[in-house]
């Protein structure tokens, strides 16, 4: 299913409404197609602002979420970028018209599998997605730019925040699973680190290990 010219007008258009106007964010997401990630029962409404079911009970974020996620993370076109959680690849889809270099990883290997094939199918060259517990970071390509969560922990995880570079930004969602999260930017400072909230969010929990499918 690929976007119509006046379907695409109205995904941009919610995007916008939501709070999301960075303009280079907005023209990464145009180039995506959601529906690209978007399989069964759910296709036809892979264009509404909703998070969807995929695959080992996990979900692809709601396009308004992901591009405040995206907005906030401020990606520059020389950055190697680090994305916790593939889950349907979208959100790194979109990173990877952003950044140099996107590595993404996640706890289930028939997610990254999935979503390798996608990125094969569309011609990104420039994701590197592999199956590992995400909680630990990627230690072997760290440092990293930035970094982006997509499932939430009750803290900020201390391996991650250890391979962001100085001047680097985090954006995770942080809270009790079952609760209300927040949306949090975290920037590392020569001295420490910065903690912006940004808003209240709803994620899978960040878990440790590796998952059963």
């Amino acid at each position: 299913m690929a976007m119509d010219a006046e379907t695409q007008m109205q995904f941009l258009y919610t995007l916008r409404s939501k709070g999301v106007t960075d303009a280079r964010t907005l023209s990464a997401m145009e180039k995506v197609d959601r529906g690209d990630f978007v399989k069964g029962l759910f296709t036809a409404r892979a264009y509404e602002d909703m998070p969807l079911p995929i695959a080992c009970g996990q979900t692809i974020s709601q396009p308004s979420v992901v591009g405040l996620m995206t907005q906030a993370l401020n990606v520059q076109p020389r950055d190697k970028v680090l994305e916790v959680g593939t889950g349907s690849g979208y959100q790194a889809a979109i990173l990877s018209h952003l950044a140099r270099r996107v590595y993404t990883v996640d706890r289930y290997i028939r997610l990254v599998r999935e979503a390798q094939a996608i990125f094969d199918r569309l011609g990104i060259v420039n994701i590197t997605s592999m199956p590992t517990d995400g909680s630990f970071g990627l230690p072997d390509q760290a440092p990293f730019d930035r970094i982006l969560v997509t499932a939430a922990a009750e803290d900020p995880p201390g391996p991650l925040l250890a391979q962001l570079k100085t001047g680097g930004i985090m954006v995770l969602p942080v809270g009790q699973s079952d609760a209300v999260q927040s949306l949090i930017k975290v920037t590392r400072l020569e001295t420490g680190f910065d903690y912006e909230e940004l808003r209240a969010v709803r994620f899978v929990p960040l878990v440790e290990g590796m998952g059963q499918e």
